[in-house]
């Protein structure tokens, strides 16, 4: 996809969704860091639905680890890996306490010390609570960078790598959220609905669906 393809499949984008946010449901980088951590592996929706309990009467680093992880389990026990994902929690309020006064750090290094925290969950903290212009690669991103033609590449590292250097800069800041939910809702693994895709004519997939397509996945 050469630069002017780029600039104009942002453009779309953009035009369909002017302000891309995260599905996941959160009032302060506290709590967005949370629910990221119980994302791994899970929807947005099944976080959601444990959140939205969970932060009504412990929604800080203090009141969580006050709750212990026994009072946190009853509003995760329906997400996968809650038992580990509880662990992280306690683990990390721990640190947020001790170490950065109950506030989420803004530097990576800082927030990838925390546990449960990897270079996705930071990016992911950093872009869309702190405003940074970082890029989250998770299986939808790199499906849709590969499979469009934005940004291939054979790891999450390399495909965030090439999607810094070649997404305009004015679209940084949301690029992260638009590719997501693209690739959630339109740029599907198994179905991609090519046939209703506004980026269609931009894209580079060559098994696209539709009539007279045939159906492929990545």
């Amino acid at each position: 996809m050469n630069p002017e393809k780029r600039q104009a499949f942002f453009e779309q984008l953009r035009a369909n969704n002017p302000n891309p946010e995260t599905e996941l449901e959160y009032s302060s980088p506290f709590e967005l860091l949370i629910a990221v951590l119980l994302s791994a592996q899970a929807t947005d929706i099944s976080v959601n639905k444990g959140t939205r309990g969970l932060f009504k009467i412990a929604n800080t680093p203090q009141a969580l680890l006050d709750l212990g992880e026994a009072g946190v389990k009853p509003f995760i026990q329906h997400i996968g890996l809650f038992n580990a994902k509880g662990r992280h929690i306690q683990e990390t309020c721990h640190l947020l306490v001790e170490r950065y006064g109950g506030e989420v750090p803004q530097v990576r290094e800082e927030l990838e010390s925390l546990p449960g925290v990897g270079r996705k969950t930071a990016n992911v903290i950093l872009n869309t609570a702190f405003g940074h212009p970082t890029m989250a690669v998770d299986t939808h991103i790199f499906r849709v960078s590969n499979r469009t033609g934005l940004a291939p590449g054979k790891d999450v590292v390399k495909v965030e790598e090439q999607l810094l250097k070649r997404i305009p800069k004015e679209f940084l800041q949301d690029a992260h959220h638009w590719l997501i939910l693209h690739g959630r809702y339109t740029c599907k693994a198994r179905n991609p609905e090519c046939e209703q895709c506004i980026v269609e004519p931009l894209c580079s997939f060559k098994q696209k669906t539709g009539k007279g397509k045939v159906r492929g996945h990545i």
